[in-house]
């Protein structure tokens, strides 16, 4: 089997059937799909990864601002602070906004495209960046309890709050780039909840991280014990 068979075959073992398999994403100079315009929120374009369609973003397809500085394809636009903090109220002052994106440590992006493929359409792990979970409560728990595993840190998984695509790309990026060992909740932005389900949050293993993670699936609490199994059973609506 190739390594990502390998994992899927764990990842059902532990989650189940029916429980959504992860997304990789990753920058590359080749295309894994078409890129087509976002027209807005590039999370518009990305349900469609999550029903096994490759999606790719570049910095001339995505319309929204944001999430062209968030993936490191364009510069800050200078109406992002006042923006997000007085038409969005996501901060108390501009000044916050621009602190709080300082704190990212956004670099160019390297390579031309940036795309989300699902795990059973790749063969390898290759270039990755994160692996990207569409979770539910349910399995947020576990995924979680796996992360805190083998790591006792209190940022193990960590929530800090950004637009959709921070907490997903930026995040990941920035982690790996300093060979970090956080894991990242996300999509708490209401403007990028619109286009999710009511129950679902997001879940980031940066590469990073998941080079040990993917080792210790098996071992963790969910691998078959009774209050795992209990909640296993309900993801799969048993």
């Amino acid at each position: 089997m190739t390594e990502t068979q390998t994992f899927i075959s764990d990842y059902r073992e532990s989650f189940g059937e029916k429980a959504p398999l992860p997304i990789l994403f990753y920058y590359s100079d080749t295309p894994a799909a078409t890129p087509e315009k976002s027209n807005g929120c590039m999370f518009k374009l990305l349900a469609r990864a999550k029903e096994g369609l490759n999606v790719t973003l570049d910095g001339e397809h995505l319309t929204c601002g944001g999430g062209k500085l968030y993936t490191g394809f364009a510069p800050q636009p200078e109406y992002v602070p006042a923006f997000v903090s007085e038409k969005e109220h996501y901060k108390a002052t501009p000044q916050d906004v621009t602190a709080c994106i300082a704190q990212l440590d956004i670099r160019p992006a390297e390579k031309s495209f940036l795309n989300f493929v699902r795990i059973d359409k790749a063969e390898t792990f290759g270039n990755m960046e994160g692996m990207l979970f569409f979770a539910t409560p349910d399995m947020l728990s576990g995924l979680a309890a796996w992360a805190f595993f083998d790591n006792n840190a209190e940022d193990a998984v960590s929530a800090p709050f950004g637009a959709g695509c921070t907490s997903i790309v930026s995040v990941a990026v920035r982690e790996n780039r300093i060979n970090g060992k956080r894991t990242f909740i996300g999509l708490l932005d209401p403007s990028a909840r619109l286009y999710l389900d009511r129950n679902e949050l997001s879940f980031v293993i940066p590469a990073c991280r998941f080079r040990t993670m993917k080792e210790t699936l098996r071992r963790s609490c969910l691998s078959g014990t009774p209050a795992w199994s209990r909640i296993k059973a309900r993801i799969n609506g048993q």
